[in-house]
């Protein structure tokens, strides 16, 4: 069972993944996770990525591409594995194809969590964020017990700069230029299963799991 994951910012992926891979017993594999492993590991291709970060540069895709293809390449992905955060692009996505092809392996699913745009605003926008503990509250789904108060440490909670509207708004707008290609890419393929990620946290986990068991 190899999936690839899509769908913007706040569409509730890591969730939906965590709980997917819980069920199927295959590893979530966050591409942002792997950097740092990798940067904390000192590897050869994390040391490569960090040059270019420390530039300020975006990693090149043949460093991005070398450390998925380390990740998959691993014993825990043999019965599969579920990619969050990679592809990005149409030519990452062929990237994919043929390592996945020099695995002996191929993608059977492509899930897109769709959520409309005001529904991404609502659920970003109304995150809190403790400035002494860094813990993280929804003020609609886990509020703390007193408003802008921790619960954890009685430290004050605040909105982030990158969960207020406008930039919530730009990252939206940013994400739909990046990933209208790539849709179409797997729409071409024929493996796009697209996902109403408004329903409730398990109707969106049925959906999945219908797609995945068919």
């Amino acid at each position: 069972m190899n999936l690839v994951l899509l769908g913007p910012p706040g569409a509730g992926k890591g969730t939906q993944a965590e709980r997917i891979s819980a069920l199927y017993g295959v590893p979530h594999i966050s591409t942002g996770d792997i950097f740092r492993d990798n940067l904390k590991r000192g590897t050869v291709l994390g040391r490569r990525a960090k040059e270019y970060m420390d530039r300020g540069e975006l990693v090149p895709d043949e460093v991005v591409i070398g450390i998925v293809r380390d990740r998959l390449a691993k014993p825990d992905c043999e019965k599969g594995f579920i990619l969050d955060g990679f592809p990005r692009t149409a030519a990452q996505a062929d990237a994919l194809k043929a390592m996945l092809a020099d695995l002996g392996k191929a993608i059977d699913h492509v899930l897109n969590v769709q959520v409309p745009e005001e529904a991404v605003v609502e659920r970003l926008t109304a995150r809190r964020t403790c400035r002494s503990c860094g813990k993280v509250y929804h003020l609609v789904f886990d509020p703390p017990a007193k408003e802008d108060t921790c619960d954890a440490c009685g430290g004050e909670l605040y909105c982030r700069d990158d969960d207020k509207e406008e930039t919530v708004r730009a990252r939206l707008r940013e994400y739909e230029d990046k990933t209208s290609p790539l849709i179409a890419y797997y729409e071409g393929e024929g493996l796009l299963r697209n996902i109403n990620g408004a329903a409730e946290m398990d109707e969106v986990l049925r959906a999945i799991r219908d797609i995945i068991e068919a």
